[in-house]
């Protein structure tokens, strides 16, 4: 299953077995074509509310799906819209928040829980619970407004029939792509690639999107692969991630006052990101490139915040650097903020792979937004969101090479000059991409939905 052979699986898996069970409405749900039973009479809503259909969310999951989902909501908030949240089923109770309450709310943005008596053991079964929770929660609502993957799709479609109102399906990542990305061999993603799964997936999304009544996404690249798959492209409009407009009025430490305050040296040229810890992100290229720098007599030294599966073999890669690598895991939202101060170059090395070609990750806006040199991999989504000037003044640098990382670091740990004046056409360069412009765009979309 995990790589894809659907049908081996379902032969080799014994017929009356509940893991049986599981896969046949796996299966059933990736199919495209598939239509949710909700098994509820028709309802009409009323209300001019927006219900967000999110997977999980702040306070209880801190990452970049969960901040752009708040940030998104906020963003609308300001722009007049009537905004609410709901998670899917058993969510946050599944992943381990037993005091979960029935709503949160997060700088006044409610967010609702489904937390049914029983959680329905079978995918299939806990879709039908979600919509069913949709249905009676958008009881309020004008529109409802999901993100990928496809479950999510699956009930908001179900839900929005039962309604009669309309939906937004917001794709921020392609589940086929990001799943390849996870296999650790040339041949595994080989074989995946032309699996079952691959294909059902990819073509399930496509029909998803294209069921839907508008599509957001986070590229050019990302609503280009849309299209290639069918998707009409009048009806998929670009949101890239943004930051508030608050955060370019606040201004930019010193990193060796950062470090300073974080019991970090302040000595030394410090580089590194503050970022999940996944085989994409292409950290390995970083150490190496640090590893050749500090062979050459320059004090680089590495600081890579955050969590993730590779994190265990970058801490050994990294051994042979002693105190010159700083790796200190999983750090609260405040944090994060303050590492992100101490470096004074964030790098962004991610791998050439299906899935870094087309989605664009949350971390280099906030990088320019907090005044940083940024060095990316030369990849069309990270290209995009840096901007024509910045590839120009060469911070994007080939993929999965240590030497041109290296010789750009090397650059760059020379010239002070030099990062104050990328740091500002970062900032600048933030600063077309604030999430309240968002805000307004998401509304437009919605009004010419709605009719108002």
């Amino acid at each position: 299953w995990m790589l894809g052979d659907v049908e081996t699986a379902l032969a080799l898996v014994p017929s009356r077995s509940r893991y049986a069970k599981t896969l046949v409405a796996e299966r059933a749900m990736m199919t495209p074509g598939m239509r949710l039973s909700v098994g509820v009479g028709d309802a009409e809503a009323h209300g001019d509310t927006v219900l967000h259909v999110l997977t999980n969310s702040l306070p209880h999951t801190q990452s970049g799906y969960t901040i752009r989902s708040h940030n998104v909501l906020l963003a609308q908030r300001q722009a007049g819209l009537g905004v609410e949240a709901v998670t899917r089923p058993g969510y946050p109770l599944v992943t381990g928040s037993i005091d979960a309450q029935a709503v949160d709310v997060v700088e006044g943005i409610s967010y609702a829980r489904v937390l049914p008596a029983i959680l329905a053991s079978q995918p299939d079964r806990r879709l039908q619970q979600h919509a069913r929770a949709i249905v009676r929660i958008g009881a309020g609502a004008r529109l409802l407004h999901t993100t990928t993957n496809y479950a999510n799709a699956i009930a908001v479609q179900a839900a929005a029939g039962v309604l009669g109102i309309p939906w937004a399906y917001e794709v921020r990542g392609m589940q086929e792509q990001t799943w390849i990305a996870t296999l650790h061999s040339a041949e595994a993603r080989e074989r995946a690639v032309r699996s079952e799964r691959y294909r059902l997936i990819r073509a399930r999304e496509a029909q998803l999107a294209s069921a839907s009544d508008v599509v957001f996404t986070l590229s050019e690249g990302m609503r280009q692969d849309l299209i290639s798959r069918g998707v009409d492209g009048e009806s998929v409009h670009v949101m890239p991630n943004g930051i508030p407009a608050a955060r370019l009025e606040q201004p930019c430490d010193l990193p060796s006052d950062a470090r300073a305050d974080l019991g970090l040296p302040r000595d030394g040229f410090w580089v590194g990101a503050v970022s999940s810890l996944v085989g994409y992100e292409g950290f390995d290229t970083l150490i190496d490139a640090v590893k050749r720098i500090r062979a050459s007599g320059t004090d680089v030294r590495l600081l890579l915040v955050g969590d993730g599966v590779e994190r265990p073999a970058l801490v050994q890669q990294a051994a042979d650097l002693g105190e010159a690598a700083v790796l200190p895991g999983r750090v609260d939202a405040a944090q994060a903020q303050r590492y992100l101060s101490a470096l004074d170059v964030v790098v962004v090395p991610r791998r050439d792979l299906e899935v870094t070609r087309s989605v664009a990750p949350l971390k280099p806006i906030e990088a320019l937004a907090a005044g940083k040199p940024l060095l990316v991999s030369d990849l069309p989504p990270l290209t995009e969101t840096i901007g024509d000037e910045l590839v120009t003044a060469g911070c994007a640098v080939a993929p999965s090479d240590a030497g041109a990382l290296a010789d750009a670091l090397t650059r760059l740990s020379g010239d002070e000059a030099l990062r104050n004046r990328l740091g500002e056409l970062g900032r600048a360069r933030a600063a077309t991409r604030t999430w309240e412009h968002a805000g307004e765009r998401y509304a437009e979309h919605y009004a010419r939905l709605t009719g108002g």
